[in-house]
């Protein structure tokens, strides 16, 4: 039986436990207080038996439901259910499932406490880390939310194993970019097992979620409200975000190509070698990550508009000079346009 790795993340509210290889059923040490549902069809219909007898409040899956009409649903059956404070709202699903929980959670009677069991790589490795929790509206990715942050996050591998290989790969763009802003060494693991990692050995998994956990912790602890160091996250997403929502792509896919495009312009200004980025592409193809796309420009360029670090003409843009290492620069709309029509890649 694998032993349960733990780290504590401290904020200025609430302190997170982070259990990673823990079992969902031990879920209700970490509960304080009588625990209510919220996941999504898909994952209730694999994994439901394991919590009947709960309240449950079931959303659709996808990306496309992130909006505030799921949240408004979500109150309705919250209120049916009487909940009050001394509830506890337990998010079992992926990024979305975990986004639209803690917004919910931060808002439903001025905040109820909470908790996250992540069933996808992508929310182990990610998406369950650091507070985000947010919602789309009219097109604009993420921009109603909050700040807020779970009790408790628990990683059981078991979820792992349900899932679909294109859902897999979103989760190791997200290990990828955490080894490319922040660990050189993360990166060599990854390139040293990936034929382990695409067949989700469950040593290599474990130890890869624990690494990404801890850099994107040790990001997130330093900068909570996301006024600094945390921007360093954002490596790949201005443009991923922009190729998610126009294309319908998957998350990890997007922001694999997102990557590609940071660190070609990270080579046109002269802060990246080409053979880093080579190095890159290949690991990318080798995960089943794609690493260019044919789309409309125009209309990636007007979903960069509604980004919601744009700051009135300029955007806040992390690029690369080296694996492990990041620089953030301010880049207007008109040359990221400009690039874009430039770009071999998109």
């Amino acid at each position: 039986m694998k032993q349960v790795k733990t780290i504590r993340l401290n904020f200025d509210k609430t302190d997170t436990l982070v259990l990673i290889d823990e079992k969902f059923s031990f879920f209700t040490r970490f509960v304080s207080g009588l625990p209510i549902f919220i996941t999504d069809d898909n994952v209730n219909r694999i994994w439901g038996k394991n919590w009947e007898g709960y309240p449950v409040i079931e959303i659709k899956s996808g990306e496309k439901i992130k909006n505030v009409e799921t949240v408004v649903e979500i109150y309705r059956q919250l209120l049916h259910y009487h909940v009050d404070r001394s509830w506890f709202i337990v998010g079992i699903g992926g990024g979305v499932v975990c986004d639209i929980t803690g917004f919910v959670a931060g808002t439903f009677l001025r905040g109820l406490r909470f908790g996250f069991i992540p069933t996808t790589l992508l929310a182990q490795c990610d998406a369950a880390i650091g507070g985000k929790n947010g919602v789309n509206f009219e097109g604009h990715k993420n921009i109603i939310g909050t700040f807020n942050q779970p009790d408790f996050i628990l990683c059981d591998p078991v979820f792992l194993t349900s899932l679909p290989k294109d859902e897999t790969a979103n989760g190791f763009a997200e290990i990828v970019k955490h080894a490319l802003i922040a660990d050189d060494s993360l990166f060599s693991l990854i390139e040293q097992h990936v034929s382990d990692i695409c067949t989700l050995q469950p040593d290599i998994i474990s130890a890869l979620t624990m690494k990404s956990i801890n850099i994107k912790s040790t990001v997130v602890m330093a900068d909570e409200h996301d006024l600094g160091e945390r921007l360093k996250l954002n490596f790949g997403h201005t443009f991923g975000h922009a190729i998610e929502s126009v294309t319908g792509l998957s998350h990890g896919k997007a922001i694999s190509i997102g990557m590609m495009l940071a660190m070609e312009i990270s080579i046109k200004k002269g802060f990246l070698k080409d053979d880093t980025f080579l190095h890159v592409k290949s690991l990318l193809m080798q995960l089943g990550l794609p690493v260019s796309l044919r789309t409309d420009h125009s209309k990636i360029k007007e979903a960069i508009i509604k980004d919601k670090k744009r700051q009135e003409q300029k955007i806040h843009f992390v690029l690369l000079s080296g694996i492990g290492r990041t620089i953030i620069e301010q880049l207007s709309l008109e040359e990221m346009n400009r690039f874009l029509d430039q770009s071999a890649i998109i």
